[in-house]
């Protein structure tokens, strides 16, 4: 069956941040979809997160004239093209960002997580992340965490030295093990996955997360199934915002939808905003 891909996304500040620190991108003529969320001092933060979503971006449409996607970085083996690429491409930003904290002095330090998805054909789709930043997939109703956060706490769980709860309510939660312009080199964590008709990728900063539980997530995302995608992604945002709002809140949505018989006559989703006519 041909899928289609539905897109949603929205940024907020949040109710105690001055300014957000979080930016997201997306295109679909690519099948390239990005969120990051940066940190550093001032405006630190906010800088790296553009220049990564940007970075990122420009690979795919550059490699998209050049007919190919050069390789950047260790290339990795037994992986599909679209793995490659989403690799290549952050570790591009991660040299972007790397460079740009080293030679100005007032973006000493910055660096941003990022998680990407890049969608190919026939229904196969890759996932790309550095730091704690998180990609969901919800399929027949349930949740699944499709990536593990580079945090201290995870890996102290993961290690078996602390509980998930334990984790939740630690004082470290906030720092990260890996993330993009903190060293010269990054190693993203990249996966094939095959999409199914009417499953739903969250892309989201740590602002939701650790505002919104996993279930609670699941219970919005269903409860809008059969509405536009933006109406889950406003939910899930003000979800976060009733939950605290102590941080950046960005979601971004991807929807794989059974494509109309007529897209192909009429070539619906080639030029909307709103829709991918790729796989």
């Amino acid at each position: 069956m041909a899928l289609m891909v539905e897109v949603a996304g929205r940024s907020d500040i949040g109710c105690v941040r001055t300014n957000n620190e979080d930016n997201f991108g997306y295109d679909q003529r690519y099948g390239i979809y990005v969120v990051c969320d940066g940190m550093g001092g001032q405006a630190a933060g906010e800088v790296a997160s553009k220049m990564a979503v940007d970075t990122i971006l420009t690979y795919f449409r550059e490699s998209s004239s050049q007919g190919h996607f050069g390789v950047i970085g260790e290339p990795m083996k037994g992986a599909s093209e679209l793995a490659q690429a989403l690799s290549s491409a952050i570790h591009l930003a991660n040299t972007a960002v790397f460079e740009s904290s080293t030679t100005h002095a007032a973006q000493a330090g910055m660096g941003s997580t990022t998680v990407a998805v890049h969608v190919g054909k026939h229904g196969l789709f890759s996932i790309g992340h550095v730091g704690d930043s998180r990609i969901y997939m919800v399929r027949g109703g349930v949740i699944q965490q499709l990536t593990q956060d580079h945090s201290l706490v995870m890996e102290q769980v993961r290690r078996g030295l602390i509980t998930m709860e334990e984790a939740k309510n630690s004082e470290v939660s906030n720092i990260i093990i890996r993330a993009l312009g903190a060293e010269k080199d990054v190693k993203p964590d990249v996966d094939d996955l095959m999409a199914q008709p009417n499953d739903v990728l969250l892309l989201c900063s740590d602002g939701m997360t650790r505002e919104v539980e996993d279930q609670q997530l699941q219970e919005i995302i269903n409860a809008n199934k059969d509405k536009p995608l933006q109406a889950a992604c406003d939910a899930l945002i003000e979800a976060a915002r009733k939950g605290g709002g102590n941080d950046n809140i960005t979601a971004l949505m991807l929807r794989f939808v059974p494509r109309p018989w007529f897209a192909a006559i009429f070539g619906v989703g080639g030029g909307s905003p709103k829709w991918q006519n790729s796989i």
